[in-house]
């Protein structure tokens, strides 16, 4: 038995199921598969997201076709618009432009109940309002269920309930960053509509040209008088200061006044002719001392052309003297000629010397002339100076004075400049843009966005719908939650075999699918061909099979929390498998009060096993041929009351020790909720494989019932969910859990 059990583990060793790791003794969840999204979840509620969907969406559309009628027409005006004319705003102009808090106000001011009364008190509008009242309650819905004509009588020109009824229907408001404002009327009739905005669009106009600025009017007048006043006074000033100035002689020049120039010129002049004076000194004193050593060595002589000719020439006749002298006697003629010679040429040079002295002296005494003469008259301009000094101060005084209401005369021209601006901004600062047109289509409802908003809101409470259904659904979705609360691992899932039958047309075939469970037999022919499901089966026995460890299990019953869990379907596919392994293998019909086995695997005629518990026939009587390799079958024959009674006997536990002989024997119980048949079992035999349906057992409930049967001395081992949707299988949410004991729990 042993080797057979490896070889089958060895064969399928890559099918160990999900969320086991073998070991002796314990078993530990494997690494987790990711957790379902937000779509996975609405798609599990996909009946219940169709059913919300679809009522909402019939609901908006009812709502499209009761809600009335409703026509905006909408005119718009400007504010703060600058003066047509004028280059550059004012600071009152930038201040309007640019300061949402006025077009607030001008808001509040279209508003009031004061410009309200205004628009009211234009011709034909209170009978507009009157015929609008009249349409709402005669016409639509909500007129037929809340008659009105007991309000329209209230609707008198200048009451407040007038004015409360249209200032509801009014819109206002400005439009996006700009300075237009809008003003429209919310009516179901489009000629009503027109009226009415039209109305407030002209009294807010009329309104607006006729408040007048009084204050900033009189005080312009009174700045523009101010500046004539102003006006006259600088040009009487400054007549005064021509006229002393021809008075005095207070010529200005260039830069300064004359006096001043004058006596810096003079100035200027005085240095100049003081350096000359000195160097003409200078140049004298040479020539002087150079007369009275007889020598013509001083710079000034040696400039002097004919001074260098003489002394060039006197050089010759030295040279030539001095030859002579050694070829001739102190009396030779030549000598004397020569000697009469020099003495000419320094006669000359002397001569010429007296006069580059005497030119000297002259140049010198002009300089000082001129020095004398600029001095005189720098000391008569200096008085000159002085004494305009005095009178240049007394200008100043007047000029300051001048200038001072030139600069009052600015300040206050600008300031009447922008009195001006500013009372043309309250007066015409307002424009018509456009008044409002007859409208063509309504506003409200639009059948597009309206749909749009329906099928968006639609979409959300689906979702929303479908999602909190899934998160108020406790029962068997999550693997880790129930191996979590029954302390017990979950060996495999096992897809759910049905048949589908589709009940709407192609378009909508993925919502109104449905999967209808087939009879056992049935079954069991479409799980022999179904891979995804004999996968799991192998699954589910290799985790059977590793939990066994050494000591391998020869008995086990498999049970449920309630009824249609999968519990029998599971048993026979399970006992198939592992017949078609060669091991021989016994299935064990427990549930006595509603036997399916004989139909389900068409069996012969039997006794059954509630005759063989009363002790009518011996085991091997009631065991039949199933048809199928390896496998027997003991039915639990004609349905009867007092199975409990029954199991309770010392027979069950001969009949297990018997089928012993078998390599296997699968007991299937009754429901544990239902009966205590399965308690009663739990203890005869090795091991207990508890079943719960997907999406249909409890959590709560299976691990009540795990708990029960370790209470009375079962070996609850493992878990096997049953009839996972196969649109789900692949996406069935396991989370992390902990490690989790076999041997010794509960």
């Amino acid at each position: 038995m042993s080797s057979i059990v490896t070889s089958i583990v060895t064969s399928i060793a890559s099918s160990v199921p999900t969320g086991v790791t073998a070991g002796p003794d314990r078993t530990e969840p494997a690494a987790p598969a990711p957790r379902t999204g937000l779509l996975v979840r609405v798609w599990r509620r996909r009946g219940l997201f169709a059913a919300v969907f679809a009522l909402v969406m019939v609901v908006a559309v009812i709502a499209l076709l009761v809600l009335p009628v409703r026509y905006l027409a909408s005119g718009s005006v400007i504010v703060a618009e600058q003066e047509p004319g004028i280059p550059t705003a004012s600071a009152a102009w930038a201040q309007k432009i640019g300061d949402p808090a006025d077009l607030e106000s001008q808001l509040l001011v279209i508003r009031s109940p004061r410009v309200m009364r205004l628009a009211m008190a234009t011709p034909g509008a209170v009978e507009a309002v009157g015929e609008e009242c009249r349409h709402e309650a005669t016409h639509g819905l909500f007129g037929t269920l809340l008659p009105t004509l007991r309000r329209c009588d209230r609707l008198t020109p200048g009451s407040d309930a007038l004015i409360d009824y249209v200032s509801a229907r009014y819109k206002v408001g400005t439009v996006g960053r700009s300075r237009v404002i809008a003003i429209a009327y919310q009516s179901p009739l489009p000629d009503v509509a027109r009226t009415l905005a039209n109305a407030l669009i002209t009294a807010f106009l009329d309104d607006q040209r006729t408040t007048l600025s009084s204050s900033r009017e009189e005080a312009a007048t009174y700045l523009w008088q101010e500046l004539d006043r102003l006006d006259r006074e600088v040009r009487e000033e400054d007549a005064k200061i021509q006229a002393f100035r021809r008075e005095r002689g207070l010529m200005r020049g260039a830069t300064a006044p004359i006096a001043s120039e004058r006596l810096t010129s003079i100035g200027q002049q005085l240095s100049a002719a003081e350096a000359a004076r000195a160097d003409a000194a200078a140049r004298l004193k040479e020539i002087r001392a150079d007369q009275a050593r007889g020598s013509a060595s001083a710079p000034a002589v040696l400039s002097s052309r004919t001074v260098a000719d003489l002394k060039q020439q006197t050089s010759t006749v030295d040279a030539r003297l001095a030859a002579a002298s050694i070829a001739f006697g102190t009396r030779h003629p030549s000598l004397r000629a020569l000697q009469q010679e020099r003495d000419a040429l320094q006669q000359r040079m002397a001569a010429e010397i007296a006069s580059i002295a005497e030119s000297a002296q002259k140049t010198y005494d002009a300089a000082d002339a001129l020095v004398a003469s600029l001095k005189q008259q720098m000391a008569t301009v200096k008085a000159e100076v002085a004494t305009a000094t005095t009178d240049e101060a007394s200008i100043e005084s007047m000029v300051r004075n001048a200038d001072i209401k030139r600069q009052k005369y600015a300040e206050l021209y600008k300031r009447a400049s922008e009195l001006e601006t500013e009372r043309r901004v309250l007066i015409g600062s307002t424009r018509l843009v456009s008044l409002a047109e007859l409208p063509n289509k309504p506003f409200f409802p639009k059948k597009l966005p309206f749909l749009a908003g329906g099928l968006t809101l639609a979409t959300l409470l689906a979702f929303a719908a479908a999602l909190l259904r899934d998160r108020a659904d406790r029962s068997v979705r999550a693997s880790s939650d129930l191996a979590l609360l029954a302390g017990t691992p979950i060996f495999a899932q096992l897809p759910r075999v049905a048949r589908e039958h589709r009940v709407a047309p192609p378009v909508l075939g993925l919502l109104a699918r449905r999967a209808h469970d087939l009879p056992i037999a049935a079954a069991l022919a479409e799980a022999r061909r179904d891979p995804l499901l004999q996968d799991a089966l192998r699954k589910l026995y290799a985790g059977i099979a590793l939990a066994s460890g050494r000591r391998p299990m020869r008995s086990i019953m498999l049970t449920s929390a309630g009824p249609r869990e999968g519990k029998t379907f599971t048993t026979l596919a399970l006992a198939q498998l592992i017949a078609a392994t060669g091991q021989r293998v016994l299935v064990v019909e427990c549930d006595l009060r509603c036997p399916t086995f004989a139909a389900a695997l068409d069996l012969p005629a039997s006794p059954g096993l509630a005759a063989v518990l009363r002790g009518r026939f011996p085991f091997r009587e009631a065991v039949v041929r199933t048809g199928i390799a390896n496998l027997d079958a003991l039915p639990a024959g004609r349905p009867t009351t007092d199975s409990t009674e029954l199991l309770m006997g010392p027979v069950i536990g001969e009949l297990i020790t018997w089928a012993n002989l078998y390599d296997l024997v699968l007991l299937d119980s009754p429901p544990a909720d239902s009966l205590m048949d399965a308690h009663v079992l739990a203890r005869h035999v090795d091991g207990v494989l508890c079943c719960t349906r997907w999406g249909h057992s409890s959590v709560a409930a299976a691990a009540s019932v795990i708990g029960e049967l370790r209470a009375a001395g079962g070996e609850v081992f493992g878990l096997a969910v049953t009839m996972v949707k196969p649109d789900d299988h692949a996406l069935y949410e396991t989370k992390p859990a902990p490690s989790v004991a076999y041997l010794g729990a509960g």
